[in-house]
């Protein structure tokens, strides 16, 4: 037996075992009385259209092709309709060879580091808060996993560290923007001295580091942020993309990996994401989704409802005396812990059936995070609890 899979299996994430948690209480309690902020399930239905599409596909289209084997790297015409749509938004010239249709973004990131490392000494950097999984899947693909230390003032990237940490060994940095489980959002700037630092960084080394762009919560951005397309400032970008979020479709596991022209080796490392996902058992990507996603392309679900919960969370939670992080984007909020340890408020919030995640699994200490992907009415009934469970620290 694999112990290293043994332990991975017998403890779960903190969100998944929290969602766990919150499943039985409302069992007990009724799911009124819970308020359950663990985990990015998005609150808002897909596009109507999705249905409309599906539904056409399942009544008009022939059975055998709907729910058969497309190529191993998807549908050519949905990777068509994809770059086309890319070129649109971010003025650049893919076409479907640079792309390739994945089971969302877990699947495209496993491909992407199984792909870009080959042993334990190559190294794979995230930039703290990081999603709790990333060190999972890095780890499980054989490569090493370091992580920059959060900018507390800021919690934008912290060069300093990070130019400190990248070595000979570096194969990649992932970027999250809109982060999870901050919400904040890289701007142009950052970017652009990303960019530098990576560039001399090449330069010095002597052989290409890719910045991995894991962009579920593209389209989640609020007050007319613009959330920088990375590959049109760094050539050796790879993008890793699910729908789960902007199409409120995350049990469908659709995504995609794209590697632009600019990158260097892009024919290779294409490649070696085929070759990876051949390896890691992806044949090819659900068939009827990806059918939606040729015809859904560019849609994306009513994402101005998440604005609304944020406003209604962060004034609450502010409001009562919470030290908030101002999110820009994403479905999250990054707090504070009043006594400055993050697990013993979530066993404190617990009591009142608040579930809220500790934030040391995302590389930070002290704070929580909220997911607001929930109905309006969870937030607004839950303010009385958060309420109270501050005075407690009175």
């Amino acid at each position: 037996m694999n112990n290293k899979m043994y332990d991975l299996g017998n403890n779960r994430s903190i969100i998944r075992e929290l969602f766990e948690f919150s499943k039985l209480q409302k069992e007990k309690l009724g799911s009124d009385n819970v308020f359950d902020f663990s985990i990015g399930n998005p609150s808002v239905p897909p596009h109507k259209k999705v249905t409309e599409i599906l539904t056409s596909l399942l009544t008009n289209g022939d059975p055998c092709y709907i729910h058969g084997y497309t190529s191993a790297p998807g549908d050519i015409e949905v990777r068509e309709n994809i770059a086309k749509d890319l070129n649109q938004r971010f003025k650049t010239s893919y076409n479907y060879n640079n792309i390739y249709m994945t089971c969302g973004a877990a699947a495209s990131l496993c491909i992407v580091f199984k792909a870009l490392t080959e042993d334990s000494s190559n190294e794979i950097i995230a930039i703290a808060p990081y999603f709790t999984e990333y060190k999972v899947f890095v780890e499980t693909q054989g490569a090493k996993f370091k992580v920059v230390p959060a900018n507390l003032d800021t919690f934008d990237i912290n060069f300093v560290e990070l130019e400190k940490m990248i070595t000979c060994n570096t194969k990649g940095i992932i970027i999250n923007s809109p982060n999870n489980p901050s919400g904040v959002i890289y701007n142009a700037e950052s970017i652009k001295k990303l960019s530098m630092i990576l560039k001399a960084k090449e330069a010095e080394y002597n052989h290409p580091i890719y910045i991995i762009c894991d962009e579920p919560y593209r389209e989640i951005a609020y007050d007319g942020i613009i959330v920088p397309h990375i590959p049109n400032y760094y050539n050796n970008t790879i993008l890793c993309y699910s729908y789960s979020k902007s199409l409120s479709l995350p049990g469908e596991r659709i995504g995609y990996v794209l590697v632009p022209n600019s990158a260097t080796d892009h024919e290779i490392i294409y490649k070696a994401c085929l070759g990876a996902g051949r390896g890691l058992g992806y044949v090819c990507a659900p068939s009827l989704f990806q059918y939606l996603i040729k015809e859904a392309v560019g849609l994306t679900s009513n994402i101005s409802l998440y604005k609304e919960n944020r406003d209604l969370i962060y004034t609450g939670l502010t409001t009562l005396g919470y030290e908030c992080i101002y999110p820009d984007g994403a479905f999250y909020l990054f707090f504070k812990s009043p006594s400055g340890d993050s697990y013993e408020f979530m066993e404190r919030a617990k009591k009142h059936n608040v579930i809220v995640v500790p934030s040391d699994p995302f590389g930070v200490k002290g704070y929580l995070r909220l997911a607001y992907c929930v109905k309006k009415d969870t937030i607004i009934n839950s303010l009385p609890a958060f309420a109270k469970i501050i005075k407690e620290y009175e």
